[in-house]
Formats: structure tokens, sequence, C-alpha cells
């Protein structure tokens, strides 16, 4: 009796327990589980929104670079060979060419926004010089002949005067000195806008120039025709 009563008292709990439901319904459940999941204490670990970004960027990077190693001879070694390449080839024509020169005529070519008397540029040219700056002393000498020119009136002063123009302008008074005025003009722009190199013999041809003008008689005639023009 007592073997059959406790099968029957089992089956009963296994009917009671078949009644009652044990699966939450879904929407329910899923809106309970966003809200536990919203709560601060599961997100302060979480990247910041700049990282996220980050990461994002630095991924599609890192997959650019695999497509492109893929595609590459050699895979990423490579593809690393041709960027190398690339590299040396750019340097080489840098190294060869210098850096573009500017078209003459630009406003800054010859003086800055602070003008200086000829002798305050001479004096600043000798001490570039003696600390063997020679491309800021040979600035600085030709800007003295040209601010030089202008304070004898051999010259008009004229914002944005480059040393081209200067030197043509000049050598139609000074026709003797017209082919070192033209020199000159070009070492100010080698060194100013070529990425060449002055030395000490270039510095020395211009100082020489500029001592050459302070002598030099002008063509009087010459000099009122061209400040007409």
């Amino acid at each position: 009796m007592s073997t059959r009563g406790g099968l029957t008292t089992t089956r009963r709990l296994i009917r009671v327990g078949d009644d009652v439901p044990v699966d939450t319904p879904r929407i329910p459940a899923r809106e309970a589980a966003e809200r536990e999941l919203s709560k601060p204490m599961y997100h302060e670990n979480d990247p910041s929104l700049l990282q996220r970004a980050l990461n994002r960027f630095w991924d599609w990077v890192g997959n650019l670079f695999d497509a492109a190693s893929g595609a590459a001879p050699g895979g990423p070694l490579g593809l690393l060979v041709v960027v190398l390449v690339v590299i040396g080839l750019a340097a080489a024509l840098w190294w060869r060419l210098g850096t573009p020169r500017r078209t003459p005529g630009s406003a800054d070519s010859l003086f800055d926004d602070s003008p200086r008397s000829a002798s305050e540029h001479r004096a600043a040219a000798e001490a570039h010089a003696t600390a063997g700056r020679w491309n800021q002393a040979v600035q600085e000498r030709m800007r003295a002949i040209v601010r030089s020119l202008e304070e004898r009136a051999l010259l008009d002063p004229r914002p944005g005067r480059t040393a081209d123009e200067a030197a043509a302008e000049a050598g139609r008074s000074l026709p003797d000195q017209a082919d070192g005025l033209r020199a000159a003009a070009r070492e100010f722009d080698d060194v100013t806008y070529g990425g060449r190199t002055a030395d000490r013999s270039a510095y020395r041809r211009v100082r020489d120039l500029d001592l050459e003008l302070e002598r030099a008689k002008p063509l009087l005639s010459a000099a009122v025709q061209g400040a007409a023009e």
C-alpha cells in the first residue's frame, strides 16, 4: 500500500507541477533585462565615445592594410618594400629639386612688416655673417642694398617689391651695376625660396656689390625716367 500511495502522490505532484508555467513571457522578460542592463553599474568600465571611435578607426586601418598587403606581391613584406621605395623616390626628388620657388611678385618677397634703415640691415647682415649664418646674411645684405637705393631716391619706396624687380629698376639708373644687381637678386631668391644654401663667397659678392653701389654715380636722367614709369 505504501508503495502504491507513494507513486500516486508523486504522480499528483508531477501533474500539479505541469500546471504551473515555468517560462516568463518573452516581451516582459526582455524589457526587464534591458532595464537591468541600463543601470550605470553595468557601464562604469565601458570605453568612452572617443575611444570607441578610435577603435573603429584603427580597425578600419587594419582592414585596409590587410587588403593592401593581400593585393601587393609578397604580402605584407612586399607592401613594406613598395612604401619604402616610394618614400625614397620622394626624398630624392626633394633633394634634387629643392623647395619649389615662389613666383616673383609675392608681397612678402623682400621686406617684412618692420621697416629698417639700410645701416640696420647691414648691421644685421654682419652679425649673421660673423655667426656663419650665410643665408640670413645674404638676405639682410640684399635688403640693405634696396633700402639704400630707396634712401638715395634711386628707387621709390614701394611695398611688395621683389628682389628681381628692385634689381631691374635700379639697373636703369646704375647700368654698370645691372649685372651685379641681377646676380644678387638671384642669390636672394635661391636662399629664400629655392631651398639653396649660401656660403661665405656668396655673401662677399653681395656685400662687395653693396659697397660698390655706395660709390656709384647714377644716371639721373634714367633715374627720373624710371621713377616716372
